[in-house]
């Protein structure tokens, strides 16, 4: 099982009035990394894998410590806890070398733009995110995400 890795740097106006980062600039870090993530099998490599768009089902997340601003930038852990038909659960942490400062999970549903409605999952797009399962470290809730038919 592999995870992807997303170097995300943090940017002065993302604290907020209290000195640290705020929480709703998290939901823009994972989606940052989610992004980086799933255009790993993109249409640059001529794939039309998730071309046709995605959107976001729910997001969970677990603030555990705060982040205050530095100029290094916080490693982003990501890989993937459940595969569905229609759907996907991408787990994170948010995390440097010292300590975890989120972890979280977002569901995703690949979404045809032109039809405006879900759409299933390739077998192309099963087979890269295959590689990113991690059904035993879960998002917030610790997971117990598996693959499904």
């Amino acid at each position: 099982m592999a995870r992807h890795i997303y170097q995300c740097p943090l940017r002065w106006s993302d604290m907020d009035a209290f000195g640290h980062v705020n929480n709703v600039v998290f939901l823009r870090y994972l989606e940052e990394a989610r992004i980086d993530f799933m255009f790993r099998l993109a249409p640059g490599d001529g794939s039309p894998s998730f071309s046709g768009g995605s959107v976001v089902a729910r997001h969970e997340i677990d603030y555990l410590r705060p982040l205050v601003h530095r100029h290094e930038p916080v490693t982003i852990e990501s890989w993937v806890t459940k595969i569905g038909a229609a759907s996907l659960t991408i787990a994170y942490e948010i995390k440097d070398a010292q300590q975890v400062y989120v972890r979280a999970s977002t569901v995703v549903v690949p979404f045809d733009l032109e039809a405006q409605r879900p759409r299933r999952i390739t077998a192309e797009e099963r087979s890269f995110l295959e590689e990113y399962v991690d059904d035993s470290a879960g998002g917030p809730d610790g997971g117990s995400g598996a693959l499904a038919a």
